[in-house]
C-alpha cells in the first residue's frame, strides 16, 4: 500500500521558514517529513547516516543542519540512543480524519516509542481529540516512572548489542585489526564512517588484497581510501582473488607497456582514479 504525507503549502510562507531557514534546512526538514521511515504518528527510527545518503549531505553537514533544527528552531527532538526522530507539528497536518482504522495505526506504533517523552512533544500539537488522547494515554508520569527503569535497561542491552556487533565487525577474527591498523599508520586517523567503508571492503576483498591495494596508494604516493578503493574497484573488475592474481595482472600490463610503448598499471590506475574523482563518489572519501 502506498504511503502518503501531507505538508501545508503554507509551509513556504511561514516567517520563520522564510526569514531563519536556510535552503539546505528546508531540504532536509522536508525530507525528515517525507522520508520511507516516517510513521503514522510523527515518531520513528532513522540513522544520520542514511540522512546523509538519502539527501547526497554529507554527515558533518547533516549533523549541522540537525543541530539547527532541533536547538534553533525546536521543530525536532532526537534521542541518540534509540534513534529516534520527533518532529513536533506532525499532529497539526497529518491527521485530517480520525475514525477506527487511524486510531488503531497510531495506537500500534505509538506502542513502539521507545523514548516516551517524544510522544509527549508530538502529542501537544495534535488536533484531532480522539488521536490527541491516545497520545496523552502515554503521558502518565506515574507510570512512566514505575517503567522507566525497564526502559532504561532495554535500550542499555540494544546499545550494547549494537557494540557488540560493530566490536565483531572491527576486530573479527584480528584480520580487520590489521587492517585498520594499516590504515591509521600509513593514510590517515580512522573515523566511524571509514571504520564502516574498511570492514565493507574487507567482507568482500579479503584482508591480503585490502592491505595490499593500500600499500600501492602509500607507494604511489596517493595516501588516500578513494585512490585505494579505485585499486580494489579494478581488481574486482578483473576477478582479482588473490596475491597471485595481482601479480598476473601486472604482467599483463606490462606486456600491453611493450606492446602500446606507454601503458603502465600505474597509468591504468591514476586514469580510474581521475574516473572516480569526476563521478564525484562521495562515499569513499577518506
Amino acid at each position: 500500500m502506498a504511503k502518503f504525507r501531507m505538508i501545508d503549502i503554507g509551509f513556504w510562507d511561514d516567517p520563520k521558514v522564510v526569514e531563519e531557514m536556510t535552503p539546505e534546512d528546508k531540504y532536509l526538514f522536508l525530507y525528515l517529513l517525507t522520508n520511507a521511515n516516517t510513521t503514522q504518528i510523527g515518531i520513528y527510527s532513522i540513522t544520520k547516516k542514511q540522512m546523509a545518503f538519502d539527501t547526497g549531505y554529507s554527515m558533518e553537514t547533516v549533523q549541522s543542519i540537525f543541530e539547527r533544527l532541533i536547538h534553533q528552531h525546536k521543530l525536532l527532538k532526537y534521542n541518540s540512543q534509540t534513534r529516534e526522530v520527533a518532529i513536533r507539528n506532525w499532529g497539526k497536518y497529518n491527521f485530517p480524519r480520525g475514525g477506527k482504522p487511524v486510531e488503531d495505526c497510531v495506537t500500534a506504533e505509538l506502542s513502539k516509542v521507545k523514548d516516551r517523552s517524544l510522544i509527549t512533544f508530538v502529542g501537544g500539537n495534535v488536533k484531532q481529540e480522539k488521536i490527541r488522547r491516545l497520545y496523552e494515554s502515554y503521558d502518565d508520569t506515574h507510570a512512566l516512572r514505575g517503567q522507566e527503569k525497564e526502559v532504561e535497561k532495554e535500550i542499555e542491552k540494544e546499545i550494547e548489542k549494537e557494540q557488540q556487533q560493530e566490536a565483531q565487525k572491527i576486530d573479527g577474527g584480528g584480520c580487520r585489526e590489521n587492517v585498520i591498523d594499516f590504515y591509521q599508520q600509513n593514510i590517515g586517523m580512522l573515523s566511524p564512517y571509514m571504520a564502516e567503508e574498511l570492514v565493507d571492503a574487507l567482507e568482500e576483498f579479503g584482508e591480503v588484497l585490502v592491505i595490499e591495494a593500500m600499500k600501492i596508494s602509500v607507494a604511489s604516493g596517493n595516501r588516500s581510501w578513494r585512490y585505494t578503493y579505485g585499486i580494489l574497484k579494478k581488481w574486482r573488475h578483473h576477478n582479482v582473488k588473490t596475491l597471485g592474481d595481482v601479480s598476473a595482472l601486472d604482467r599483463e600490463f606490462e606486456q600491453q607497456k611493450k606492446y602500446f610503448g606507454h601503458q603502465t598499471l600505474d597509468t591504468e590506475l591514476s586514469k580510474l582514479y581521475q574516473h572516480n574523482l569526476s563521478e564525484g563518489e562521495e562515499e569513499h572519501d577518506s
